[in-house]
Order: C-alpha cells, then sequence, then structure tokens
C-alpha cells in the first residue's frame, strides 16, 4: 500500500518528472537522438495528462500542484523548438510561422500573468488542454516524418486558447487556477 503522505505528492512528482525530462530531451537533440527525444517527449506529454487525472481522480489538487503543473509544461514547450532546430532544422525554417504562434501562445499568457499576478497563470482551460493536445502530437507527428498540416492546424487553435488566457488574465481581480474558460470567468463576475 502507498503511503498517504507519497499519495498525496503524486501528481507534484509527475509534475517534476516534466521539469527533469528538460535537461534530457536538450541533451538527447544536441547529442543527435531524435527517436529517443520523441519517446521522452511522448513520455512527457503522457506525464501532463497524469498528474491532471491523477489529482482530480483523488482529490488531490492544490495551489502547488497547479503552479508545478504549469512550469513543467512550460519547460516542455520552451524546449521543443529548440530541440527541434539542433534535429530538424529545415523543419523549423519551413514552419517557422507555425512555431511562432505556438510559442507565442503561451509566452503571451505567461508575460501577461506574471505582470499582472507576479506568477503564472496556471487557469489549465479547456482550450488550453485541447490545444495541448492538438499540438503536441502534431508536433510529434511532424518531428516523426509525418505530414505538417495537423500542426498547421493546431497552431492557430493554440494561439486562440493563448488569447483566452489573456482575456481571462485581465478580466480576474486576483490570480486563480484551474479556471475552465473565460465564459465561466465573466458568469461568476456577473
Amino acid at each position: 500500500m502507498i503511503n498517504q503522505a507519497v499519495m498525496r505528492q503524486l501528481p507534484n512528482v509527475i509534475s517534476l518528472f516534466r521539469l527533469t525530462a528538460v535537461p534530457v530531451l536538450l541533451a538527447l537533440a544536441w547529442f543527435g537522438y531524435p527517436r529517443a527525444f520523441l519517446a521522452l517527449l511522448v513520455v512527457s506529454f503522457a506525464s501532463d495528462v497524469l498528474d491532471g487525472l491523477v489529482a482530480r481522480r483523488f482529490g488531490l489538487t492544490s495551489e502547488l500542484g497547479a503552479t508545478l503543473d504549469t512550469v513543467g509544461d512550460f519547460a516542455i514547450y520552451c524546449t521543443i523548438p529548440l530541440a527541434g532546430w539542433w534535429l530538424w532544422p529545415e523543419i523549423l525554417r519551413r514552419e517557422a510561422i507555425y512555431f511562432a504562434m505556438a510559442v507565442g501562445s503561451f509566452l503571451l499568457p505567461t508575460a501577461v500573468a506574471l505582470v499582472k499576478f507576479r506568477r503564472p497563470s496556471s487557469y489549465h482551460t479547456w482550450a488550453v488542454k485541447i490545444a495541448a493536445l492538438l499540438v503536441g502530437g502534431s508536433v510529434i507527428v511532424l518531428f516523426a516524418g509525418g505530414p505538417a498540416w495537423p500542426f498547421r492546424v493546431a497552431c492557430p487553435i493554440s494561439l486562440l486558447a493563448g488569447l483566452e488566457e489573456i482575456a481571462i488574465t485581465l478580466v480576474l481581480t486576483k490570480r486563480r487556477s484551474n479556471v475552465r474558460s473565460l465564459w465561466h470567468v465573466l458568469r461568476a463576475t456577473r
């Protein structure tokens, strides 16, 4: 049986895994191991889904957990373009506008939240969850030699999700975690 204290921290440990995966991902890319990079990236994306499922299923959500999840996601998504440049520079050049859209969709909302609340947003909106699945899955397909169109479709969706996060930050008067959507925020402020 798992110790209760360990169980309470399980979602946080899963989120921390993503942070520890970042230097490994960067090393794999730098030394030219594309298959190992993609395999670890897939595991990292799976850990992003798993930490939230475990936290919600067992009632282990917390501000710390939401922040760790956001920081882990941010670190992985910052790693992808750099590692992609080292491993697949021709793809990055060809898809530069879409990578810029994807990077902007998580950098800008984070910057706005940092300016307003001095902390990252950690909203985990429905739109961001969908965008993360689409961008994450499509970037793996793209780097594995698949078609570019799924990534090209996912990036504008990610940009819209980022714009929703910015709008949420502008509407909220104090920082909150785990916000479903702008509609939910607006409805709560009435």
